[in-house]
């Protein structure tokens, strides 16, 4: 199976049982545009969290029909994003979505020891993308939970990012461990980062796929790039994965996408016990509703 565009994920979504969708603090217009298309597409159905009043005058103005839908009136984001977690806790929602609150007051719901959403995995980020010159969706994480991981950690993000592959259908997912060069080099940490995860991958410490690197992102996504530089791969040109050194340099390759290359993008947090639907302001209504889709497909 290849995903070539995003909607592929409305087509898993829609092909499976509809999964209800908490809204924190959901008085937030782009978000409930979101929401709006995606019970309209039938991808799932949701539970509005908020400022009543506020979510009902926005969705007058969008003409979003609130009819059936449940919603519990909290005006104090932080207490909207406990009462969501309290939800999927008993099991009347699938999955969390970020409104209008602090990205902090979120996680620290879904991080609280006693009430929230750990299942003892890292948490982390993956983003999908539809460009125009490749030839199928790229992924990337960490770009916006993990600062500085660890190679304990990258274990752990790598883990996370090959479950969700296999739950969307790619049983044997291809990733690149990206850095600035393909070579070793012992002051570059990660370089010796990769090739400790490629070695664990042939070794079958990390399963499920296959990795290579330390690959340069030229020669991750270009099997001529690789060629040309004498690097033999079953990963490049071909990769459906990328992993970042850090979240830095994800995150500027992440919005190089985003606005250079006009990319769409699906992300969601992974680790916790539901997919957390975690966008950004700047993501446009698409982005926003893929990411709800691939949230739905997980």
């Amino acid at each position: 199976m290849i995903l070539k565009t995003l909607n592929t994920f409305i087509e898993i979504a829609t092909s499976k049982s509809k999964k209800k969708i908490a809204v924190a603090a959901a008085e937030d217009q782009p978000v409930l545009e979101a929401i709006a298309a995606a019970r309209k597409g039938n991808i799932v159905e949701p539970i509005l969290v908020g400022n009543r009043k506020k979510i009902e005058e926005i969705s007058s103005k969008i003409q979003f029909d609130l009819k059936g839908i449940d919603i519990f009136d909290e005006i104090n984001p932080s207490q909207a994003c406990k009462i969501c977690v309290g939800l999927i806790r008993e099991n009347k929602a699938q999955i969390l979505m970020k409104g209008m609150v602090n990205t902090a007051d979120y996680l620290r719901a879904i991080l609280d020891k006693e009430n929230g959403l750990r299942t003892g995995q890292l948490l982390s980020h993956i983003g999908f993308f539809e460009l125009k010159n490749y030839h199928k969706l790229l992924a990337i994480t960490d770009v916006a939970q993990n600062i500085a991981p660890a190679l304990e950690e990258k274990i752990d993000i790598l883990n996370n990012a090959v479950d969700c592959f296999h739950k969307i259908g790619i049983e044997y997912p291809k990733i690149a461990v990206i850095a600035a060069v393909e070579t070793v080099n012992p002051k570059m940490e990660a370089t010796i980062h990769a090739a400790l995860l490629t070695m664990m991958n042939r070794r079958k410490q990390i399963k499920g796929c296959i990795i290579d690197g330390p690959l340069g992102f030229d020669n991750a996504i270009s099997k001529e790039s690789a060629e040309h530089k004498g690097i033999i791969s079953d990963v490049s040109g071909d990769v459906d994965l990328l992993l970042t050194p850090d979240i830095e340099s994800g995150n500027i390759l992440y919005k190089s996408l985003t606005y250079f290359a006009n990319a769409t993008v699906a992300a969601i947090i992974l680790g916790a016990s539901v997919p957390i639907v975690l966008t950004s302001r700047s993501d446009g209504d698409r982005s926003k509703l893929m990411s709800i889709a691939l949230a739905a497909s997980y």
